[in-house]
């Protein structure tokens, strides 16, 4: 039971680790940094899943608690130790997996045809969506995102 909360627990803090991938947010090192802009219209844009992350973390803290837990198993030394090999293994590979769940993500994919004719891609979370056809600014940077034009 208590590997099973502590499992559970780690979901939870993993998912407060989700990457932000909305076009609203910017980083810290992003603020004062000049970016190239162009604009372009929306040809198409259609739902994407957008991976978990693997930071390695989720299985670490799995692997401690599932050998910790495991080491617990009691008879003698050995059946410890097998105990705590095979909590630690069990507790890493579900602990990433909850990992990677818990940090996946739905986005929109967009291809947008620039002024000057060349197609680009952008992936971006879903709380701004945008409509083929619509008119919008790429901006280059270390995220690339686009957002609305609202030049007449």
């Amino acid at each position: 039971m208590r590997s099973f909360l502590a499992l559970f627990l780690l979901t939870l803090l993993l998912g407060g680790c989700q990457n932000n991938i909305s076009p609203d947010t910017y980083s810290v090192g992003s603020v004062g940094q000049v970016n190239r802009a162009v604009r372009g219209v929306v040809i198409s844009a259609r739902p994407v899943n957008v991976s978990g992350s693997q930071s390695g973390i989720g299985g670490g803290a799995g692997a401690l608690a599932g050998g910790a837990a495991g080491s617990m198993i009691g008879g003698n030394a050995a059946v410890n130790v097998i105990g705590a090999v095979g909590g630690a293994v069990a507790g890493g590979v579900l602990a990433s997996v909850a990992e990677e769940a818990s940090t996946r993500q739905s986005g929109i994919e967009y291809v947008v045809q620039a002024e000057n004719g060349a197609l680009l891609t952008v992936v971006q979370g879903i709380n701004s969506a945008f409509s083929t056809g619509q008119k919008v600014i790429v901006l280059y940077g270390t995220k690339s995102r686009i957002i609305a034009d609202t030049t007449p």
